[in-house]
C-alpha cells in the first residue's frame, strides 16, 4: 500500500481492510454470482419508487428503469436521468436506490434510474443507447411524470459518469432531448492508457489493471486504439462547445484524477460553465467507507450542483 500514507485519515481504515483489487473475467462472473449486499434503504417517506419498462432502443429489449416520484411536490419538477455505476461491466439500479431517493425527496426532482445493459455481453453502443432510451422517456413522458420537459440533466457515478457525459454529447447531436446539466461523480471517460500515469493514483478499489478490462469489455476491442466513438469516451471528443454546464467531483487518489481535471478543463475553455471539485485524500469510491466527512460533503455538493443547474432553463 504505498499511497495509504496519502489516503484522509477518515478513509484510511477502510482502505486497509480492502482486498488487493482485481477484475478479469473470472472475478467478473464470480461478483456477479454473489449476491450484490448495498446499503441500507433510508425512510423517505416522501418518495415512491415504480419500477417500470419503457422502450428501448429500435430493435432491442425494453429497458427496465427505476422512477423516483416525489409525493408532496407541487407543480412541474425538474427530472435527472440517472445512470450507477460498475465499471461497465456490473451494477444496477438498485446500488444507488438510498441515495436516489434522498436526493429526489432533497431537490423535489424526479429520477428515473436505468438498468442498461452490461459488457461484455452487450459492448457499446448497447448501454449507451438503453440510456438514451431512458433520456428520451423522460423527455416524451415529462407531463405526465409531473415533469418540467425544460429542466432535465444527466447524473452518474464511475461508468455512469462516462454514460453521463457521452449522453450529454450524444443529445447536444441529435438534438432530441434538451438538458440543461451534467453532473459527472469521477466519470470514467478515457479508455486511452496514460503516456505518463500518474504515480499516487489507482491503488485502492479501481486499477488501472481493471480499467483496462473494463473498457475492453465495453468497447468489445482493446482500448486505446483508433476510431473509438466519443459517445464511448467522451475524453475523446474533439469538439465539447455546446454542452450544458458541468459539475465534475473526483478524487485526489482516484484513477480517473488526471482525465478527470482535463475534461474540466476543455469544457471550460469551450465555454462550458464547468465546477470541479477534488477531494484530497479521496480514492475512487470513497463512500464506501460508510458516514465520513468527505462522503456527507459529497453528498452535499451534489445536491447543491444539481440544485443551482436544474434552476437553469
Amino acid at each position: 500500500m504505498k499511497t495509504l500514507s496519502l489516503v484522509h485519515h477518515e478513509l484510511r481504515a477502510f482502505a486497509e481492510t480492502l482486498p488487493v483489487p482485481k477484475l478479469d473475467a473470472e472475478q467478473l462472473t464470480l461478483r456477479r454470482q454473489t449476491p450484490p449486499v448495498y446499503p441500507a434503504t433510508p425512510d423517505v417517506p416522501n418518495v415512491s419508487v415504480e419500477e417500470r419498462r419503457i422502450p428501448g432502443p429500435e430493435g432491442a429489449p425494453d429497458v427496465r428503469v427505476l422512477v423516483y416520484r416525489p409525493t408532496d411536490a407541487a407543480g412541474p419538477m425538474a427530472g435527472i436521468l440517472h445512470a450507477h455505476g460498475g465499471g461497465y461491466v456490473m451494477g444496477e439500479p438498485e446500488m444507488s436506490d438510498g441515495s436516489n431517493r434522498l436526493l429526489a425527496a432533497a431537490l423535489k426532482a424526479v429520477i428515473v434510474s436505468v438498468d442498461y445493459r452490461l459488457p461484455p455481453e452487450h459492448p457499446f453502443p448497447a448501454p449507451m443507447e438503453d440510456c438514451y432510451a431512458g433520456l428520451k422517456w423522460l423527455h416524451a413522458e415529462a407531463a405526465a411524470l409531473g415533469v418540467d420537459g425544460a429542466r432535465i440533466a444527466v447524473k452518474g457515478e464511475s461508468a455512469g459518469g462516462g454514460l453521463a457525459a457521452g449522453l450529454a454529447l450524444l443529445a447536444r447531436d441529435r438534438r432530441e432531448v434538451p438538458l440543461v446539466f451534467q453532473c459527472l461523480t469521477y466519470p470514467m471517460i478515457d479508455d486511452r492508457p496514460a503516456a505518463d500515469p500518474h504515480p499516487h493514483t489507482g491503488e485502492f478499489v479501481w486499477t488501472a489493471a481493471s480499467n483496462r478490462f473494463g473498457w475492453a469489455s465495453y468497447l468489445g476491442r482493446e482500448p486505446g486504439g483508433p476510431d473509438v466513438s466519443y459517445y464511448a469516451a467522451a475524453a475523446r471528443a474533439p469538439d465539447l462547445a455546446g454542452l450544458p454546464p458541468a459539475f465534475i467531483l473526483t478524487g485526489g487518489l482516484d484513477l480517473f484524477l488526471e482525465e478527470n481535471l482535463d475534461y474540466a478543463r476543455r469544457l471550460s475553455r469551450a465555454g462550458v460553465t464547468t465546477e470541479l471539485i477534488v477531494y484530497p485524500g479521496a480514492f475512487h469510491g470513497f463512500q464506501m467507507a460508510g458516514d465520513t466527512t468527505l462522503s456527507r460533503r459529497a453528498e452535499q455538493d451534489v445536491r447543491q450542483a444539481l440544485a443551482a443547474g436544474l434552476a437553469r432553463r
